[in-house]
């Protein structure tokens, strides 16, 4: 699909990433963005429509939803990362959490907007994942098994929505220079370049986005002998 006079909805558009998409969203022609929030205040972008939105809150889908039927293309991008492995003391509280936001997210927003896209046509549906989708350990344990679970969602529903014409889409990508990774000491992709990436692949008809070199790498290295995944996400 393209951008040019697209309504492009996006969760957590606040800061990050998500700021990120809405200002590409907005340069490359959207008619409409609506830029998703727990606090709307804290969207200060001229040009967006501001929204309270925490995908969590299965009310405030909803909500939005009834606000924004002229929806075109979903940007499924908030999500929580905190380090810790699957042996940690907090580890089932932790993984609840990140299920909460990265799977059922996506997964709420996903069954409340299914309808609106198909009636706009089809659209598109844009999932924001991770390079730690595929390969994972100790420091982003939790994190990674949710970003799976995420993978999987975008690999059934967009087998689930093909027969309405609705596009779904994987963006798979390293670790972003943003708040989120501020406490991590890895090479980072500036979010311009990853947001500029992704929309083209969008715009050009792809299913699946490899954002930068170390997500190329790890792709690559799925069938690889040994596979990639039987290694720490930091080697």
């Amino acid at each position: 699909m393209k951008l040019d006079q697209a309504t492009v909805l996006i969760t957590g558009a606040n800061r990050g990433l998500g700021l990120a998409f809405a200002r590409e969203a907005l340069a490359r022609g959207a008619r409409k963005v609506y830029a998703g929030a727990r606090d709307p205040s804290s969207v200060k972008l001229p040009g967006v429509v501001p929204i309270r939105l925490d995908v969590t809150k299965p009310e405030e889908i909803a909500e939005a939803a009834r606000a924004c039927g002229d929806v075109t293309l979903l940007i499924n991008n908030a999500g929580i990362a905190a380090t810790g492995g699957f042996l940690a003391e907090d580890a089932i509280a932790a993984a609840q959490r990140h299920l909460d936001t990265n799977f059922f997210g996506p997964l709420r927003l996903t069954r409340a907007f299914a309808p609106i896209l198909a009636a706009n046509g089809g659209g598109a549906i844009l999932n924001v994942l991770s390079v730690a989708s595929w390969i994972n350990g100790a420091l982003l344990g939790n994190y990674g098994m949710s970003k799976s679970a995420a993978w999987a969602l975008t690999n059934g529903t967009r087998i689930e929505l093909a027969a309405q014409k609705t596009q779904v889409v994987a963006l798979h990508v390293g670790f972003v220079d943003t708040d989120l990774t501020r406490g991590f000491d890895m090479p980072k992709s500036a979010p311009e370049a990853v947001v500029k990436t992704t929309l083209d692949a969008l715009e050009a008809g792809a299913h699946e986005v490899l954002a930068d070199e170390i997500t190329r790498q790890v792709h690559a290295g799925l069938s690889a002998n040994p596979a990639v995944y039987l290694h720490d996400i930091v080697r």
